[in-house]
């Protein structure tokens, strides 16, 4: 077939090379000047491990196999990683239950290489930790995303497919046997395409507006959180990922690190009306209350604004998180159409198993 894949993100990528595999043409339309230039290119760098998603979920099951596949991913294709771990750590007495929650969440989801740590066992991986406990998180590691999007790009790209930057889609229409597909920017054209895959990541409710035939209703909300994150000027105090319990909207305000080895702190929980990518210097206060509940030894004034992402939710605040919504034809019936909606954190640890699962859809 001839399909277009709308973004070039880490998702988008991922499904591209997916469909190049199976033989098909692929056409992906970025309407930026270069790849990943969303989500993709302001999260945490993070291969998660599964714990954290309803069994069965897509994003417990993506997550898990994803993570699988990214570790082989990276081994064949010279993608820098580090399966350098992760402390999921309580300080009091309620968090202790929701990380023993978090424990069985991640034995029910197949998660490997998690272990419960009493207050001294934590302290003895990471001497500057304090806390009531922590599960480890052996399976958990950080990559060079960008570095991953370049394979992606270059394998899609060696078996035929093509990346158009500045070439926003328009509009959608199906056209008897395929799509017609309008594509904007300085030189507007409009193509036929056998399918057509919506990875477009913050732009995917609208482009499904923009989609003639698809059915309004199955449209979700969007809701933005931005996530700011903060960097350290202090040395780094520790040598795996650290962080706290969850809080209603994201995993909390946590440590990651780089591959140079570099500490920095977030993404944090701010819901926004419109996008907006300027970290706030006011919002370090917040940020050392919280980091100083796991790290008492945090210096003062070693925060520094570092950068900000922002999260396609499909739920509001104080509600359930919603899953993964990946509407294919199986879905609503139509063709070689499939919409990605809500494909934020562990969208980058989950996109080649996501990717599997809509080539397979088509």
């Amino acid at each position: 077939m001839d399909v277009l894949v709308v973004g070039a993100g880490v998702v988008g990528l991922a499904i591209a090379q997916a469909l190049t595999q199976r033989g098909h043409s692929v056409f992906v339309a970025e309407a930026t000047g270069s790849i990943g230039n969303g989500i993709s290119s302001r999260n945490s760098e993070v291969i998660h491990g599964g714990m954290y998603y309803p069994s069965g979920s897509l994003r417990a099951i993506h997550c898990t196999a994803g993570r699988r596949m990214l570790y082989a991913f990276c081994e064949a294709y010279g993608v820098p990683y580090a399966k350098c771990g992760k402390l999921i750590v309580a300080t009091n007495d309620i968090e202790l239950s929701k990380i023993e929650n978090i424990y069985k969440q991640g034995l029910a989801n197949d998660v490997e290489g998690l272990s419960i740590l009493d207050a001294p066992e934590a302290k003895a991986l990471e001497p500057a930790l304090a806390c009531s406990g922590a599960i480890l998180s052996e399976e958990t590691g950080i990559i060079d995303s960008h570095a991953f999007m370049l394979a992606l790009q270059g394998k899609l790209e060696a078996e035929g497919g093509v990346v158009a930057f500045y070439a926003p889609v328009e509009r959608i229409a199906p056209d008897g046997t395929g799509w017609q597909v309008t594509i904007g920017g300085t030189d507007p054209t409009t193509l036929p395409f056998d399918a057509v895959v919506n990875a477009a990541g913050l732009g995917a409710n609208a482009l499904a507006r923009a989609t003639e035939g698809y059915p309004l209703e199955r449209i979700p909300n969007l809701f933005l959180v931005k996530g700011n994150y903060f960097g350290c000027l202090h040395k780094p105090a520790f040598s795996h990922l650290i962080y706290p319990a969850p809080v209603d909207g994201g995993l909390g305000t946590h440590v990651t690190l780089d591959l140079a080895g570099r500490m920095r702190f977030g993404p944090d929980v701010e819901w926004i009306d419109e996008e907006d990518y300027v970290v706030d210097p006011k919002r370090a206060e917040s940020f050392e209350v919280s980091i100083r509940r796991y790290w008492p030894d945090l210096p003062d004034e070693a925060l520094i604004p570092d950068y900000a992402g922002i999260r396609p939710k499909l739920t509001g605040p104080g509600e359930p998180v919603a899953d993964f919504q990946i509407d294919g034809p199986s879905n609503h019936g139509l063709t070689g159409l499939v919409h990605l909606f809500g494909i934020e954190s562990p969208g980058l640890t989950a996109s080649l198993s996501i990717a599997e699962h809509v080539a397979a859809n088509l």
